[in-house]
């Protein structure tokens, strides 16, 4: 939770629980919990979902693995697929995503899904670096 804000108490826990239910229901995606190729424990977790920036709605991916699980290529594999959804279904024209400025290494795994650098913007009360990959961009490197 170091790149997500944090741990959060019960109050926050639920409060998030409710807004992803939420984008479910409006939207019919969202977070999903990811589980290790047998079905069994669960891995980490991936989003792909409706966010404000500004005032523009983005479609925002994102991923988190439980620390045994880093250093596997699972980032990468989950961030390509969710640009891919986000492409070919849900037929946005651009995905972003964010990092704080220290995460570099989601930073690469995000590069690798065909992102690049757009710019450093405030998010949720930190400065964050936006990726942006866009539709003709996507489709020049599949």
């Amino acid at each position: 939770m170091e790149h997500l804000g944090g741990v959060r108490d019960a109050a926050q826990t639920d409060e998030y629980l409710e807004r992803n239910l939420a984008h479910w229901d409006r939207y019919g995606y969202g977070l999903w919990i990811l589980r290790g190729t047998d079905g069994g424990e669960m891995i980490g977790r991936a989003v792909l979902r409706h966010l404000a920036i500004g005032n523009q709605d983005e479609i925002e991916t994102g991923y988190a693995f439980y620390r045994p699980y880093w250093g596997r290529g699972l980032a990468t594999e989950v961030a390509r697929t969710c640009v891919a959804m986000g492409f070919e279904i849900l037929n946005a024209d651009s995905i972003v995503g964010l990092t704080l400025p220290a995460n570099q290494a989601s930073q690469r795994v995000l590069m690798k899904a065909g992102m690049s650098r757009d710019r450093e913007i405030q998010h949720a009360g930190s400065l964050h670096v936006l990726l942006r990959v866009t539709r003709p961009a996507w489709a020049a490197a599949r």
